[in-house]
């Protein structure tokens, strides 16, 4: 399959050579003004050549992939934008691996998602939202007949197809109808309006960030017959069990893993793999200390390959892929010399198994043997979200045939197949892409002036870019801060871009993907003058390099991102202007009012806050807001519960106390990902944009120069 890409559009600098020859030979006699408006219409067509934000609504991108039985053919989730309802829908189209045959099988308004193929091939099953709530459908491939299977009140997840097709099992959380008191109220009149009723709180865990405040609930393993029928509950008491679900080749027990000790609350980093049979009887495998999870059953029953990572308390630890015999005895490490986080365990026979690892900021499939050898079978895994490149992909695989999700820098992910030799077979962007002018992204690898540690990093130049100019520059930080950005696509920065910007972004110390050691450098230094250094040395490098211009440097960053900015600008006022997005400012209250606390308190802080308060508050922005200058705008989501409202309303209060030039900018409707809707994400990036031009003297003064 071949693919038109990249049309170009003259540069500025072209058209106005070509003028100036053309006058020269007498052939272009228009006079200055005319010349001037034609200028102006070109820079209106370079504009339209450029990202712009309506482009985002357009965009789309494969998240899902499902290799069928017989290897011939790949379902996928394709996933895109709907203008009218301002939110993401997936569909389900299905690719031949000769990549001769590409059509829809689930495509309308509604969402489809989760597929599963059964293991002889012949149907499919998903969720969809199509009756309302999600539930739970089977299509049969030759027909294209559907049926729905369950009737729910909560949303199924983990759907996993017993080895016969008879029956799919599902997680689904189940309420636990727990009252902690006995109140008597009086009778309520007929008719009577009364406020609603009191809501108790009773767990350690009571909230969670896009779910607000937790209703009493525990996640149980279910079965139902494939045809339809009633959802039979497997597991009970008052634990949480979820995550993958894996058969034994009899379909007689169903592995699972979960946290069954009365203190799960406070054991985040902890679990094991147990097995339950058909009447409910469950059976503990692992008893190790820290967390065992996903595991995956051999196609012959006699091996069980699953994570673990180990409960030390540090804010990062490797997970490492384990293989143990069915019965849960001689538990071997496959990864052990692979210095990064493995995970997505699929057998591709008895003897071997494939994995997922990032590595230097791009995803990849590897499988390695029972005897521990590791070889590389797919590259560049990514491109799975539209805003900010982080290194997210997927694969599935069936015998030789892996299917994975991959992008470039100028398009979000595509369909990719390999046997021995890769194949693409989806340009899902081109009719939106195809003839747009997108930044260039390049490496930069430099030393952090701090100690000299090697960080990597990317700019984004803008389009039409003269490198006998210098650009400003925005500097962008990436989440975490154990999560990693990539040299994927990202319509954010893009969009930055295309206003003129060069957009810089590194993986600093802590971030995933540079090994164990690398990861746990930001250990107790979250956030530091330590990742500080990274930032600006690499802005000092594109500076170095006639890139950046110094005088007009921009920062910005979301969640660790925004607490690095909101730090950075406490240590420096070189940034022309800020913008922190949904920031930690004080980790003193930030632990006790998020619903990451239970974690993070743990891991990555030497003890309670109380017992604490000079290194909580050493981490905390708001230690350093009285050296602040920078004009700053913070953006953040109404309903985030992972960086609260009052993080946020903390710093901005600060700030005007300060007299520094600040405004708060609330997303209404919004948790933490304030970019998980389309127009949100436009809302955001353009905010920025507007915020920074405020504070680009530069281009102000070129503004004026040109009006006049």
């Amino acid at each position: 399959m071949s693919f038109i890409r990249n049309h170009r559009y003259p540069p500025k600098s072209t058209r106005q050579a070509i003028w100036a020859v053309l006058f020269s030979l007498g052939t272009l006699t228009q006079p200055a003004t005319v010349l001037a408006n034609t200028e102006e219409q070109s820079a209106a067509i370079d504009s339209n050549h450029f990202f712009q934000s309506e482009d985002i609504f357009n965009l789309e991108y494969v998240s899902e992939v499902q290799v069928s039985p017989n290897g011939k053919y790949i379902a996928y989730v394709r996933r895109s934008n709907d203008i009218m309802s301002d939110s993401s829908r997936a569909n389900v189209w299905l690719a031949s691996v000769d990549g001769k045959s590409h059509r829809p099988l689930l495509s309308s308004k509604k969402s489809y998602y989760s597929i599963r193929w059964s293991p002889d091939g012949s149907r499919l099953a998903y969720l969809s939202n199509e009756e309302g709530k999600p539930q739970l459908y089977v299509r049969w491939m030759d027909t294209g007949q559907t049926a729905l299977v369950t009737n729910v009140t909560a949303s199924p997840n983990n759907i996993t197809w017993s080895p016969d097709g008879k029956y799919i099992a599902f997680t689904m959380s189940v309420d636990a109808k727990e009252k902690p008191l006995d109140v008597k109220m009086p009778k309520k009149p007929d008719g009577a309006k009364w406020s609603p009723n009191f809501q108790y709180i009773t767990k350690a865990r009571y909230q969670a960030d896009g779910r607000g405040i937790l209703e009493p609930a525990y996640t149980h393993i279910f079965i139902v017959p494939a045809d339809g029928g009633t959802a039979r509950q497997l597991t009970a008491d008052n634990y949480h069990h979820n995550g993958q679900l894996s058969f034994s080749p009899d379909g007689d027990k169903i592995y699972f893993s979960a946290n069954r000790s009365d203190n799960w609350e406070y054991e985040p980093v902890e679990g094991d793999i147990f097995s339950v049979d058909m009447m409910g009887n469950i059976e503990q495998l692992t008893n190790d200390k820290g967390l065992e999870s996903s595991p995956v059953v051999s196609p012959d029953g006699k091996h069980i390959a699953f994570a673990r990572r180990d409960d030390e308390k540090v804010m990062y630890k490797n997970s490492y892929l384990y293989v143990m015999k069915s019965d849960g005895t001689d538990a071997q490490n496959l990864t052990k010399d692979i210095d990064n986080s493995v995970s997505n365990f699929h057998w591709k026979d008895n003897k071997h198994v494939y994995f997922q690892q990032s590595v230097r900021g791009l995803a990849q499939v590897d499988v390695v043997s029972l005897s521990g050898n590791v070889k590389t079978v797919a590259k560049g895994l990514g491109g799975t979200t539209l805003g900010r490149p982080y290194v997210f992909g997927t694969y599935h695989a069936v015998g030789d045939v892996v299917a994975y999700t991959k992008g470039q820098t100028d398009r979000p992910a595509d369909l990719f197949v390999t046997t021995r030799k890769e194949k693409q077979l989806t340009a899902l962007n081109e009719d939106v892409l195809g003839h747009k002018q997108l930044g260039e992204v390049k490496e930069i690898i430099y030393q952090s002036s701090i100690d000299g540690e090697e960080i990597q990093g990317w700019y984004i130049l803008p389009p039409n870019y003269d490198s006998s100019k210098t650009y400003p520059l925005i500097l962008e930080i990436h989440g975490g801060p154990n999560l990693a950005y990539g040299p994927v696509f990202t319509a954010e920065l893009q969009r930055m871009a295309a206003e003129g910007y060069v957009v810089f972004y590194d993986n600093h110390r802590g971030s995933t993907g540079y090994g164990e050691r690398f990861a746990l450098l930001l250990q107790g230094k979250y956030s530091s003058e330590y990742d500080f250094s990274d930032h600006m040395s690499g802005v000092d490098a594109l500076i170095e390099k006639g890139i950046a211009d110094p005088e007009r440097l921009f920062i910005t960053g979301g969640s660790a991102g925004g607490i690095a900015s909101a730090y950075a600008i406490g240590l420096t006022d070189r940034f022309k202007a800020a913008v922190v997005a949904k920031p930690v400012i004080n980790w003193l209250s930030k632990v006790l009012t998020a619903d990451s606390g239970l974690y993070q308190i743990p891991f990555q802080f030497p003890g309670m806050p109380w017992d604490n308060v000079e290194h909580y508050w050493k981490r905390s922005p708001l230690s350093l807001v009285g050296n602040v200058t920078t004009p700053t705008m913070l953006i953040t989501g109404v309903e985030d519960k992972r960086t609260p409202m009052s993080e946020t309303e903390q710093f901005y209060q600060a700030l005007k106390l300060q007299k520094v030039d600040s405004v708060l900018v609330k997303v209404p409707g919004s948790p933490h990902g304030i970019a998980s809707k389309p127009s949100r994400m436009i809302g955001k990036v353009e905010n920025i944009l507007a915020w920074f031009k405020k504070y680009d003297t530069a281009q102000s003064q070129s503004t004026q120069a040109e009006t006049q």
